[in-house]
């Protein structure tokens, strides 16, 4: 996730290094922040969600929800397909494609979860290689954002004598500034996902264990979670940077149970199959707690790695199921970011 300032700054520089003014510009900025948009279609899928059956939800959120099909590779060719279609501009074409690519391969890189080969496959990856504050991928493309800026300030009669200097050493060096930044935030870009790689085998070697590439996630500039089942009992959670590979780590409990509930297992798998079958499943290490109470059972699901961020943009999601033990009936509910927890629609899950 990079802010949408910078996704516009990246369309913009796009533009510029390619020497296109005025509309054409202005189209590829737009291009840049378009996959945004999608929350436009999800107050449509808030309205109808609860509505429709469970495998219907589940397409609506694939169609509508945010960072899903506007951020699927089947949309970036259709955008491109209808530039084309427009225009017949091969290099105008090519400039959209950058553009909006730029944009779902940033949010890509970052730390969520997509569907980018959606409708062939539902499968979620990531590459979860650059810290969403990152400072080179959020502040480097504001510099064409703050020339446009000072230009058109500057056109309306104000910011007159500021900037001058700022003014003439873009004017004099743009031929060879935009394309010098482009180039090192592609560059940048590309690296930085293949420096994660060296790490997490690293990191795998040092543990004797399989790291998963797509569950590390970076928690700051440099520094990513780790985990992986240590035992059958426990989690091993990391916290692994690039200069100093595993620093401070603790093995978390898969499952506690607070009392004696004899059908705590069966609790556990039926919460975990209902949950299986819900979208967005922002879950990767699964943590179940037990309880029971006025013959009520509840299974408390979140992920092992949630104590260990205070903000976190997507796995810090916690489901409770209330089971009925004479009925057998349940009902769900979730709180996101320590939010306030809400009762969830039926059909969020499909029984087995």
């Amino acid at each position: 996730m990079v802010n949408t300032l910078s996704h516009l700054g990246v369309g913009l520089l796009i533009a510029l290094t390619l020497g296109f003014k005025g509309k054409k510009r202005n189209v590829l900025g737009f291009l840049a922040i378009l996959p945004d948009l999608d929350f436009i279609p999800y107050i449509i899928f808030a309205l109808l969600g609860g509505s429709v059956s469970h495998e219907t939800r589940n397409q609506l959120f694939y169609l509508f929800g945010h960072r899903e099909f506007l951020h699927s590779i089947l949309f970036i060719l259709l955008v491109t397909f209808l530039i084309w279609l427009k225009t017949k501009d091969r290099l105008f074409t090519a400039a959209g494609f950058a553009a909006i690519f730029s944009h779902v391969y940033l949010d890509y890189a970052t730390s969520w979860k997509m569907r980018p080969f959606y409708p062939f496959s539902t499968g979620t990856s990531t590459l979860g290689a650059i810290y969403f504050f990152d400072p080179l991928a959020n502040i480097l493309p504001l510099l064409p954002v703050f020339v446009l800026l000072v230009a058109y300030m500057k056109n309306r009669g104000k910011w007159n004598g500021k900037f001058n200097n700022f003014c003439t050493f873009v004017t004099e060096n743009r031929s060879k500034l935009y394309p010098a930044l482009l180039i090192v935030l592609v560059v940048w870009l590309a690296v930085l996902p293949v420096a994660k790689l060296f790490l997490v085998n690293y990191i795998s070697s040092a543990e004797g264990a399989k790291i998963s590439y797509e569950d590390t996630y970076p928690s700051s500039f440099g520094k990513f979670l780790a985990a992986y089942p240590y035992n059958s009992t426990h989690y091993r959670v990391m916290e692994v940077s690039y200069w100093s590979g595993i620093g401070k780590s603790d093995y978390i409990e898969k499952i506690n149970v607070t009392g004696d509930v004899p059908d705590a297992s069966a609790y556990i798998e039926k919460a975990g199959k209902l949950y299986s079958t819900a979208v967005p499943q922002e879950i990767d290490y699964p943590v179940y707690s037990v309880s029971e109470e006025n013959g009520s059972v509840t299974v408390r699901l979140s992920d092992a790695r949630d104590q260990y961020v205070k903000y976190w943009a997507y796995f810090k999601t916690v489901y409770r199921f209330v089971f009925d033990k004479e009925s057998g009936e349940y009902v769900a509910y979730a709180s996101e970011q320590e939010s306030r927890e809400k009762k969830l629609e039926e059909n969020r899950f499909r029984e087995f």
